[in-house]
């Protein structure tokens, strides 16, 4: 039986290498790309390219390609070195591939309201989660899937969040600290530190960087209201996309400022409420009316963007979309900064306590930190395959 990553027949010609894999797939491989890409250019050490694009010959041949010991061989015209490519990693590098497989895939999600948070969403033992590093990489592994993944039996102690936190990536300090609280606050500087009911959003838009992932822990939940709400941006942002295109290209290429003013921190940015990425896919989705300032749009803009604005806004208050939660003391939830919209419904403060704490860490920390769990974990795996060969 032989594996998609295994070759079946290889040949070229003097601009390119082509390869055809045993599931019947063919890859193509420009001579100038491989150039640019040989091994024997690279730190043994640090895996870092050793040359400069200007170092390369303008127009490298290929002379020759051979099978040798499970590696693919390639000579060049003028050139007295030749250079061995692994199939495995030609086969994940290929030229044309739209995603590499270590490229973390968002699923995603519509209609929240149909969805049981237990049962649809990665819910783990905290005490679990820190002491297994294969527990912790599934879990971080559909944190990036779903945007969002739940801990429980997190001790109701001041400070846990930034454990939980520091295990997952780097803590991001901003003017809230590194730690901040979430509680009922007289004459609060922040809407959410009052008890009124909170719609959908995302936090901090009027930063740059935007904070990339956050957790929020319960260490005491009002018994009556304060139900947490989350719903998936990049599904509402996409289903915007098929039903109202026109409207979606308003929100993705026009920019919005937006501010935030306090006693010691004053912060302003301009970003679309749906950020592309080069591919054209949604990267990501940044929504906070309490932080939207005055439109710095031409007067002909003004109105076409204020009915696309409308309409996300009220496709934000749909109902079908948010998923509605009550989360208990020792609850913790960490999700997408940059995808999931959350939001909470009111509470009476005077009536009743509600006190979470907070932090936001580094995007690219965080996929970091599930890659390298997946990798610790497949590594036993890699050793015993190639201990069986």
């Amino acid at each position: 039986m032989h594996s998609e990553h295994e070759l079946k027949r290889v040949w070229s010609t003097p601009e390119s290498l082509r390869l055809e894999w045993w599931n019947g797939e063919q890859s193509e491989f420009p001579s100038l790309w491989l150039r640019d890409n040989c091994p024997f250019e690279r730190d043994s050490q640090s895996g870092q390219r050793l040359i400069d694009i200007a170092d390369l010959p303008i127009d490298p041949k290929i002379r020759s390609v051979s099978k040798e010991q499970g590696a693919v061989v390639i000579a060049w015209h003028d050139e007295p070195r030749a250079a061995s490519f692994d199939p495995a990693w030609l086969k994940a590098n290929t030229p044309g591939n739209v995603r590499l497989d270590k490229e973390p895939r968002a699923k995603t999600w519509l209609e929240g309201s149909k969805l049981d948070a237990a049962k649809d969403f990665a819910w783990t033992a905290f005490s679990e989660w820190s002491r297994n590093p294969s527990a912790r990489g599934l879990w971080m592994t559909r944190l990036i899937h779903d945007g969002i993944a739940f801990l429980s039996g997190v001790p109701c102690v001041e400070r846990c969040a930034l454990e939980a936190a520091e295990a997952m990536g780097i803590v991001l300090e901003t003017n809230y600290g590194r730690l901040f609280d979430v509680r009922f606050v007289q004459q609060a500087e922040n809407l959410a530190d009052s008890d009124r009911g909170l719609g959908l959003h995302t936090d901090n838009p009027y930063r740059d960087p935007v904070p990339g992932f956050e957790v929020l822990h319960f260490l005491t939940a009002a018994p009556e209201g304060g139900d947490s709400l989350f719903a998936d941006g990049f599904a509402i942002a996409e289903s915007l996309r098929q039903t109202a295109p026109a409207l979606f290209d308003r929100l993705a290429r026009t920019p919005v400022a937006f501010a935030y003013r306090s006693k010691n921190a004053e912060l302003y940015s301009e970003k679309p409420f749906i950020q592309l990425s080069p591919r054209g896919e949604v990267s990501s989705v940044h929504y906070n009316n309490r932080s939207i300032a005055p439109l710095r749009l031409g007067s002909a803009e003004i109105l076409p963007f204020y009915r696309a604005y409308r309409h996300f806004a009220e496709l934000l208050r749909d109902a079908r979309f948010p998923i509605k939660i009550k989360l208990r003391g020792g609850d913790l939830v960490a999700f997408d900064n940059h995808r999931i919209l959350h939001g909470r419904t009111g509470y009476c403060a005077s009536k009743h306590v509600r006190h979470l704490q907070g932090c936001y860490l580094t995007r690219d920390s965080v996929l970091s930190e599930a890659a390298l769990l997946i990798r610790q974990a497949l590594q036993p795996e890699r050793r015993g395959r190639e201990e069986n060969q």
